[in-house]
């Protein structure tokens, strides 16, 4: 039998019962706190630029978190294989809550900015480990229900993110916003000693320490902080100059990262096989994914919907991808599970190309049920691939060291992808002088494109799956 087979052998009973409830709650909680704060704090800053100022800081809330995220996830696996699962949690959560605390403290925007770096240093782990644990601390049979639940947490957080967040923001209490966040991570933290073992259930012996990829480490954060700086709004050939360095940080990164003995990337990604192919997929469907971000924008200059309306419509995409990786993650037939992956690029961009078809100035209600449609459409896409895509890239190496690098990159992929895909929204966007219905088909149009490219890949990925 192949990893794919043992892996949808489980069953949710299982998944969620007495064993695996308590890992399977720590590791949703991760990822559901980080995805919270990732939406929440979009709701929160207007409050707080308008308490402390430093509205010329505003952008960079964003992207010293999203840095220090990625900079953090690179060390997932060597934390993971020197601390294990119980420790690598603890560690991450308080890092987190410490850069909560001091959030939710800040008396001017600098201060705020510092709190923003430890979040993003104790969240990049945070969202890494809620793969990498799947590994350690589950049987491989729920590698993909467990992937399933661990993605949904991001649809958990688009949906509850933006409600919590705009409920502070309306009495004017956004540091109860950071003060939430505070109390669940210690709440999460108080959970993990008991629903984590101290080592992974196939890691053996203790390994030896592994060092972190400080070389990797340092390409990766300057490729993140060049294309979260051409993400902001600015002139198009600054932009598309920052996403070129960007794009020649990551091919630097590659050519050192498979030369050091201690990696990001597992070995085995530049090796004949799979892996690298599974990697990729990932990546094509987040960059393509991240055409979301203007949703709310275009909802509110072309559809006249309120602020509340429109951003609710962004969080369509996550209805899409959570029930998609449900139902996905429910196929027990191999067969059929690798014909799926192959085709979900081609699902997302039918849901894009729905989109960019349909945008228009003035668009009346039954339009935006159309937009709303071609979002559920497009996250359906990426969720019936992504949990299995996840249980492929850690079922791919044997190494128990190994097989926690493999994890983790699936955080650091979809980190990185996410911010490619933010900074090429940007410079689509902003070819035209304001965000209109010719940007929104550009863009639409252009992901599409990008996501119908990415079929290439998830073929390649489930090659040999079936025999």
């Amino acid at each position: 039998m192949t990893e794919t087979t043992r892996s949808a052998s489980g069953s949710w009973g299982e998944l969620l019962g007495r064993d695996n409830v308590g890992a399977t709650a720590v590791l949703a909680g991760g990822v559901a706190i980080y995805a919270v704060n990732e939406f929440i704090t979009m709701s929160l800053l207007p409050s707080t630029v308008a308490d402390i100022g430093g509205a010329r800081l505003y952008a960079w809330v964003t992207t010293v978190y999203l840095v220090a995220s990625v900079v953090a996830a690179t060390t997932v696996g060597p934390v993971l294989t020197r601390f294990g699962p119980r420790w690598s949690y603890l560690g991450a959560l308080s890092t987190f809550s410490v850069g909560s605390a001091l959030c939710m403290l800040a008396p001017t925007m600098p201060l705020l900015l510092v709190g923003r770096v430890v979040q993003g240093l104790g969240g990049g782990v945070l969202a890494g480990l809620g793969y990498a644990v799947i590994s350690a601390a589950l049987p491989d049979r729920l590698w993909t229900r467990a992937s399933a639940v661990v993605s949904a947490m991001w649809g958990v957080g688009t949906l509850v993110g933006p409600a919590i967040g705009g409920v502070f923001a309306q009495f004017g209490l956004w540091r109860g916003g950071f003060g939430m966040l505070l109390v669940l991570a210690v709440a999460v933290s108080l959970l993990v000693p008991v629903a984590l073992p101290a080592r992974g259930r196939a890691a053996g012996p203790p390994q030896s320490p592994t060092s972190i990829p400080v070389r990797s480490l340092l390409l990766l954060g300057a490729a993140a902080l060049a294309v979260s700086i051409a993400a902001i709004p600015r002139q198009v050939g600054v932009t598309v100059a920052l996403l070129g360095v960007g794009a020649a940080l990551v091919v630097a990164f590659v050519y050192v990262d498979r030369r050091l003995p201690a990696a990001v990337l597992p070995r085995k990604t530049f090796e004949p096989g799979p892996l690298k192919w599974i990697y990729l997929t990932l990546g094509v469907l987040m960059t393509a994914t991240m055409a979301d971000m203007y949703v709310p924008l275009f909802g509110q200059r072309l559809g006249a919907l309120v602020p509340v309306a429109a951003g609710f419509l962004g969080a369509v995409l996550s209805v899409g991808w959570t029930a998609g990786e449900i139902a996905s993650a429910s196929i027990a037939k191999v067969r059929i599970v690798v014909r799926v992956v192959a085709v979900a690029p081609l699902v997302m961009a039918s849901g894009l190309a729905l989109s960019a078809f349909t945008q228009r100035d003035g668009a009346r209600p039954g339009v935006v049920a159309i937009w709303a449609l071609a979002l559920v459409i497009t996250g359906t896409g990426i969720g019936m691939a992504w949990p299995h895509l996840s249980a492929w890239a850690m079922g791919s190496v044997e190494d128990p060291a190994e097989q926690a690098t493999a994890a983790a990159a699936i955080n650091t992929v979809q980190l990185m992808c996410g911010a490619f895909g933010a900074g090429l929204a940007g410079v689509v966007v902003n070819m035209r002088q304001v965000p209109d219905a010719v940007a929104g088909r550009w863009m639409f149009g252009l992901f599409a494109v990008l996501a119908a490219l990415g079929c290439v890949a998830s073929y390649r990925s489930g090659r040999g799956r079936q025999q």
